[in-house]
């Protein structure tokens, strides 16, 4: 029989806690909050309510309803239900008040049957929707039922259950019988029903209701160790569910898989935190993570020194350890919601270090070998532990014990593959970035993958490290145990992974405490290394640690002179090896694989410093005076790659700094500027001495500089122009000017590096003030003149024998022509240019062309806008300005002219130039730019291998000089006709040239091909001003006649029909004829077609004569009709006598062109008939006057009459 002793026990121990202040507070506004609250049963749900108050679970769970809180609090479960005098149970009334006295058993035996059906029902679950709803409805109707049973338990035990009565006589009602019996029976009747349910993770997914009960009603059991054993069944229950699930869960995937399948389970994980935790603050029982650990230590088989708890079984996992560790991670966040189900990150949480430590040991443990893949997940539990519970040193201890035994290890999992080279560092930065991670918050979830153990293992110890232990910060207690295992033997017998593993533990060390104490320990422990032992990479990996600690100095802003000039004198004794090791190609990738990693950790430090005042210039010492020359391809170009970063980088410094200290900075840190400036300054004056002499002596090499000697050379001026003082002697008083021209308007200069060179500088505002206030006004034009040099240039790098190409990005290279096309585009935006270009009423889309015709473009601007000036001194002013834009011009491409090639380069010369000469003939015609024309004649028109006729000039110069023949013509012509003071010398010039390349450009005969491409056809033939056009045919017609008309005795001159089908041409193509074809063409083709009898001659020369004298009818009376007489009156003196014959057949083709001509000839010609008979000495020659009379019949009236004289004269 139970005595009620048992039932006021339980009382006091979940009441002993509620007596507190705090908790009658809460059991008061609990109490308040159920006078505005509906009735309802309490139940597991899925279902979340988060906008209920910020709930995490629905209304109607027991967290969130508050029944457990209830319940703790011994507050009425349900004060507003079961007030009236009978209840319905199971479909029947019954008495509220006495229904549980009298018939425990038999309702306890109803809620058995309705959950056997329960369970029935679960086993007939069926596909077809609609018998499924049936099925549900029915079963929600039986939980139902159940939960109100359970509930009215609840109630009745708290509201009607009382001690029993004992009369004077002993005798007791038999209804107090039976209420004193209540409390043993409702145990029993709980026994059998936890025995017909089994056990929870047996159950159906969907029937859990029964061990509610359990949860819910412990606080009134009459039996304390049937209570204890119903918890430890069901929290193993509850983890047998959890190893089903774990089976399902990767490694990688721990801490993101729950150890719950919804949300119902979680909520009992809770309750029974919650109810546990409670009973173990009232009284001296087990908590929560107690039952927990004793029942994994059980269940498991773990040998413990507690006592087993009988009743476990054990439950196969397949892996017991990391279920441990992964379990113990997902309930501890359980700790952080409220009685009401609230998350509340600020509730105190109980810890269980003691048992993760026994976990981490087993972890850790060299006998039991757990694999890296394992160890990272453990370990990533443990890190997410740290951020739950307190500070405990222990787990650092048991951890550092296996790394530091274990420093040479790789910690890779094979299966990850390449992924798993995410913790192999590059460079000083990488390696410092890797750890920092593990000082920062991280996502926990993501380190499988992208850190090992080792990373995990620092990351607890920088999180332990970041809080203190009763005031005493962790690493005063750390110290000893991690510098212990650190000695000389150790420190030799690391690997390079183990030096590597150092280092990040050193670094982990120096960011979150004593970074000074730290870098001088390490330090020390390196001096332990052999020099011998010590191979390229893994010295390599120590300049890399090096710097690494520098950049936490930087990052600290504290000064890096002692660590920076340790590391510099080693790398300037590496500079000195590399420049002496020249043919050794292993001991040269050595050595460039440590350098290389010297100038990718100096650059990083410049990169990371904020104001560049912590002794940066100590990194830029003399080493790289040795280190520039001896570089080749890449290394060169990774040098003056990193020169390039740390010049902008100080220029942009000092700038802001600069901009600061003119703003009157009145901070605390005011002083730092001022600090910074002097080191600004000793940056500076290493970079001039330690970098720019090389550079220097590379802007005229014998072979193509990299692109990137221009860039670095634009840095360098531009810090010429904020520094001026520490540029080096020779390029004061002024180095920008000194600068720009040694690499942007020296002559000698590449004009790849020129004009990557200028674009850098062209724009720079502050570069065109700098030469305001100098007062060099010829920066603009100087500029244009290297513009001038790069484009003419832009073959120079081809080979002389390369075959002509129409794509001229296959022939220059991409590169370099977009550079030119972005120079084009900066120098169109100079103020002198821009207004050029506008007075000559270009638009500034010129720019936008290829640059050689960009630049032909600006050669018209500059010769239309001296055109249009007024005044003497204006064209005086623009000559000069010309000339000086021009520069030696000719200098510019006597490298293509000496090696007469490549085509490209020559076509390129004669063009641009013969633009400059007809397009700028005016300002070639003044005294001033006399000289250079004479000189661009000599050098590309008349040099010495044109003037020897009978040597063949080479075939790509001589197509250059075809193509652009014309506007040289055309601009000397124009030329010829301006100039005041060298006319008959100029004339004789052009005189010159049309005579030399008349004949090399004449086809052998009119049908060979190419006959019609001749230059001076094309010159002739273009539309220029009449005097222009004048003068070159003259000047053209007077050395055809005296070079290639004159025969020799009766012997034609060569080529004869090719020079008369030149002069056809010309005649056709301008369709009038001048006074000079007259004079001086004519009487040559008359004489033709008396002497050769040639027949393509005779066609070619009749076609002239008709052309001619179609072209100056005599019926016209003008100039044209008189000269054309007086020639023809000469040609009928000149050769009647001899050969009357052909002259008379002449005279008969002129007549039906033009009678009136021949008309007027005829006293002429008698004349001439009757000198020849005289001459003679025969008489009359009857055959020519028949000769002559055939004429005459052709002459209408006065030819008859003529006739009628001659015969009148026969007769006498």
């Amino acid at each position: 029989m139970w005595t009620l002793t048992p039932v006021k026990t339980m009382e006091d121990d979940f009441g002993a806690s509620s007596t507190t202040s705090p908790f009658l507070t809460e059991s008061l506004e609990l109490a308040m909050e159920v006078e505005n609250e509906t009735s309802g049963l309490s139940c597991f749900s899925c279902a979340f309510d988060s906008q209920n108050g910020g709930r995490r679970f629905s209304a109607e769970s027991y967290l969130g309803s508050g029944s457990l809180k209830r319940v703790l609090l011994r507050l009425d479960p349900s004060p507003n239900d079961y007030e009236e005098n009978t209840v319905e149970l199971f479909g029947s009334q019954w008495v509220t008040e006495m229904a549980l006295v009298e018939s425990c058993g038999f309702l306890f035996g109803l809620l058995r049957q309705q959950i056997y059906k329960l369970e029935n029902l679960v086993q007939m679950s069926s596909s077809d929707f609609g018998q499924a709803v049936h099925l549900h409805s029915e079963a929600e109707s039986i939980r139902h039922q159940c939960l109100k049973f359970l509930h009215y338990v609840k109630v009745f035990i708290f509201r009607y259950l009382q001690p029993p009565k004992v009369e004077n006589d002993g005798m007791l009602h038999p209804y107090e019988e039976l209420e004193a019996q209540l409390p043993s029976v409702l145990v029993e009747e709980l026994h059998a029903l936890t025995v017909h349910v089994g056990h929870l993770c047996e159950l159906p997914r969907q029937v859990v209701y029964a061990n509610h009960f359990i949860n819910l009603t412990g606080e009134n059991l009459t039996s304390i160790s049937l209570f204890e054993k119903h918890c430890g069944n069901l929290i193993c229950d509850l983890i047998s569910l959890a190893i089903n699930k774990y089976t399902k869960v990767r490694p990688s995937e721990a801490l993101t898989s729950s150890h719950y399948s919804c949300n119902c389970i979680k909520e009992l994980w809770i309750l029974l935190i919650q109810l546990l935790d409670h009973r173990n603050k009232g009284s001296n029982t087990e908590c929560f993570w107690s039952l927990v650990n004793t029942t994994l230590k059980n269940i498991f088989e773990w040998p413990s020194t507690s006592e087993s708890v009988s009743g476990f079984q054990t439950i196969q996992c397949k892996d017991p350890l990391s279920f441990s560790w992964w379990i113990m991670t997902h309930l501890a966040p359980l700790y952080q919601f409220d009685r009401n189900g609230n998350l509340d990150e600020k509730k105190q949480k109980e810890s269980n270090w003691k048992f993760v430590e026994e976990l981490l040991k087993k972890s850790t443990d060299t006998q039991t070998r757990v694999l890296e893949e394992h160890l990272r997940m453990h370990l990533q539990c443990c890190l997410t532990l740290c951020s739950f519970w307190d500070l405990n040193l222990s787990i650092v201890t048991i951890l550092w014990d296996y790394y530091s035994k274990n420093l040479n290890s790789c910690f890779t999992v094979p299966w990850l593959g390449l992924k798993d080279l995410a913790n192999v560092s590059k460079t000083s930065l990488s390696m410092l970035e890797l750890v920092k991670r593990c000082c920062c918050e991280q996502q926990i979830p993501s380190l499988f993958n992208s850190s090992n153990s080792y990373f995990i293992f620092l990351s607890i110890l920088a999180q332990i490290m970041k809080e203190e232990n009763n005031g005493v910060h962790p690493w005063k207690q750390l110290k000893g145990r991690i510098y212990s295992k650190f000695h000389r033997k150790r420190m030799q017998e690391l690997t390079e992974v183990g030096l590597q593993n150092f280092f990040n533990l050193f670094l982990m060390l120096a960011i979150v405490t004593e970074t000074e104490d730290i870098v001088s320990r390490m330090l020390d422990l390196l001096d332990f290394l052999t020099p011998s032992s010590i191979t390229a990479s893994r010295r390599a990996l120590i300049w890399r640690g090096h710097f690494a600690f520098l950049l936490i100095y930087v990052e600290k802003n504290m000064d890096i002179s002692a660590l920076a000039e340790k590391i510099s004198n080693a790398f300037h004794e590496k500079a000195k090896e590399f420049l002496v090791t020249k043919n050794d190609y292993t001991q040269r990738q050595n050595l460039w694989t440590l350098l290389s990693t010297y100038i990718d950790g100096v650059q990083e430090v410049f990169e990371t410093s904020c104001y560049l005042s912590l002794s940066e210039e100590k990194l830029l010492n003399d080493g790289f005076t040795m280190l520039l020359p001896a570089c080749r391809g890449a290394e060169l170009s990774m040098v003056l790659n990193f020169l390039q970063v740390v010049l902008a980088r100080l220029r942009s410094v000092h700038e802001r700094i600069s901009r600061g200290l003119q703003l009157g900075n009145t901070a605390p840190d005011a002083q730092l500027p001022l600090m910074a400036k002097e080191h600004h300054l000793a940056v500076a004056s290493a970079l001039w001495r330690n970098f720019f002499p090389y550079l220097k002596s590379q802007r005229m090499s014998q072979t193509l500089p990299s692109p990137q000697l221009a860039d670095t050379a634009a840095g360098f001026t531009l810090l010429a122009l904020d520094i001026p003082s520490k540029a080096l002697s020779d390029l004061q008083p002024q180095p920008v000017l000194s600068m720009m021209r040694l690499f942007g308007w020296d002559d000698m200069v590449w004009p790849q590096l020129v004009s990557r060179y200028l674009s850098h500088l062209i724009q720079n505002s502050s570069l065109c003030e700098a030469f305001s206030s100098m007062g060099y006004t010829s920066y603009e034009a100087l500029t244009v003149r290297s513009w001038f040099r790069c484009v003419l240039q832009m073959f120079l790098d081809q080979p002389s024998g390369a075959l002509a190409k129409t794509d001229a990005e296959r022939t220059v290279g991409k590169a370099y022509m977009e550079q030119l096309t972005e120079m084009t585009r900066l120098i169109f935006k100079l103020s002198e240019v821009e207004n050029i270009l506008l007075k000559a009423n270009v638009g500034q889309s010129v720019f936008k062309q290829d640059p050689k015709n960009a630049l032909v473009q600006f050669i018209k601007a500059v010769g239309r806008t001296y055109t249009g000036l007024q005044t003497l001194t204006e064209k005086s002013a623009m000559v000069a300005k010309t000339l000086e834009y021009l520069g030696d011009v000719l200098k510019y491409v006597k490298p293509y002219l000496k090696a007469k090639g490549p085509p490209e380069g020559l076509q390129l010369t004669y063009w641009i130039i013969g633009c400059l000469v007809k397009f700028c003939a005016p300002i070639l015609a003044t005294s001033k730019a006399q000289q250079l024309l004479f000189r661009i004649v000599d050098c590309l028109l008349l040099p010495h291998a044109v003037l020897q006729q009978d040597k063949e000039l080479p075939v790509a110069l001589l197509s250059a000089i075809q193509e652009s023949l014309p506007l040289y013509l055309q601009g000397l012509s124009f030329i010829c006709c301006q100039s005041q003071t060298q006319g008959a010398y100029l004339n004789q010039l052009l005189g010159s040239v049309i005579r030399h390349y008349f004949g090399r450009f004449l086809p052998s005969s009119p049908t060979a091909p190419g006959a019609g491409q001749h230059p001076l056809l094309t010159a002739l033939g273009s539309s220029i001003t009449a005097p222009q056009l004048l003068r070159l045919r003259q000047t053209t017609w007077h050395v055809i006649r005296e070079n290639y008309l004159q025969f020799k005795g009766h012997a034609p001159p060569p080529r004869l029909a090719s020079v008369l089908a030149f002069i056809l041409e010309v005649l056709r193509r301008t369709q009038s004829t001048e006074l000079c074809d007259i004079d001086l063409v004519l009487p040559a083709v008359l004489k033709c077609l008396v002497l050769v009898n040639e027949l393509q001659v005779k066609k070619i020369s009749t076609d002239i004569v008709q052309y001619m004298v179609e072209g100056c009818q005599a019926g016209s009376g003008g100039e044209h009709a008189t000269q054309l007489t007086s020639v023809f009156r000469q040609f009928i003196q000149d050769y009647t006598a001899v050969y009357d014959h052909r002259v008379f057949s002449i005279l008969e083709t002129v007549a039906v062109l033009d009678q009136t001509l021949v008309t007027s000839l005829i006293p002429t010609i008698t004349q001439s008939l009757k000198d020849s008979e005289h001459k003679q000495g025969l008489g009359r020659n009857a055959a020519q006057r028949e000769a002559y009379k055939r004429l005459l019949s052709h002459l209408a009236e006065a030819g008859q009459n003529e006739i009628q004289k001659l015969e009148n004269e026969a007769d006498q």
